[in-house]
């Protein structure tokens, strides 16, 4: 397979530009490249994309495989039945696939902040205090397996092409990394529909400014608009501070992370204000 096929091309690409880029031109100037938790964000990144992906890779294919056989087996179309895009132009299904997955992981997102026990999943990627490029891989394991699961099994059912799922990744990958990062950028017109790092730098504001949050979009910021959870004050400015209120008790340590909210471990000072799920 060509190199530039492989997705960890693509990932060691990206993230080596985003690095440069905030090396040369940064938003915000006294940040560190070595940022509290920067180590441990390594951590994140090969755990998340490797074991956690390969993981979610091999529990779709079985489920899959065990809904065929059970759907068979009581006369429903299965899988291989539906592929609904599965014939049409590869350009169609990139852009088709890229966009349903999208507003899935809108929602999801969504659901991330307005759901209590789902919030308790994604409070780690909000725990991040200073962001740039790292910060786009600090994410709970739990959270990965909803997320994914969610939003990838829909494309499969379609029939989708792997190249085009591939492209669809390689795309959300470039877009997920450049938001996060300590870059001013934006699109001009474009920015109302794809998502940018001075647009997506107020999703972490610690202060929320609609039901749960604002911001939501992961690739694209249409649906914000389109559904008025969009919040964006000012184009060259960005929040006072990043973050979650009660991040004093949450976890600091790895196992501490890996194991919340199965395990308390580590809880701090108690705090009285609300989280984004209360």
């Amino acid at each position: 397979m060509p190199l530039y096929l492989e997705y960890y091309f693509w990932l060691v690409g990206i993230s080596a530009i985003c690095f440069i880029w905030e090396r040369l031109k940064p938003w915000r100037k006294k940040q560190e490249v070595l940022r509290e938790g920067f180590v441990q964000d390594l951590f994140w990144l090969v755990f998340n994309q490797q074991y956690v992906g390969w993981m979610l890779a091999i529990v779709t294919v079985k489920l899959i495989s065990l809904c065929d056989g059970a759907f068979a087996r009581v006369g429903l179309p299965t899988a291989s039945d539906m592929q609904l895009i599965a014939d049409w132009p590869i350009g169609w299904q990139i852009i088709v696939a890229f966009v349903i997955k999208d507003f899935i992981s809108w929602n999801v997102h969504r659901m991330l902040h307005l759901v209590p026990w789902m919030w308790e999943f994604h409070k780690l990627h909000h725990s991040i205090e200073e962001l740039d490029w790292l910060a786009a891989f600090r994410g709970h394991w739990g959270e990965i397996v909803i997320h994914r699961m969610i939003s990838f099994l829909p494309l499969v059912l379609l029939g989708t092409d792997p190249f085009a799922i591939f492209v669809g990744a390689v795309v959300s990958l470039l877009l997920h990394e450049l938001t996060h990062s300590n870059i001013r950028l934006h699109f001009g017109p474009l920015s109302y529909i794809f998502n940018t790092p001075t647009f997506h730098s107020w999703h972490h504001d610690l202060k929320m400014h609609g039901k749960g949050g604002q911001n939501f979009g992961i690739s694209l910021s249409l649906w914000d608009w389109l559904f008025r959870t969009a919040y964006w004050p000012d184009k060259s400015k960005q929040p006072e501070q990043y973050g979650f209120y009660g991040m004093k008790r949450f976890p600091k340590s790895l196992v501490g992370r890996l194991l919340h909210p199965f395990v308390r471990v580590g809880d701090r000072e108690p705090s009285n204000k609300k989280s984004h799920a209360d």
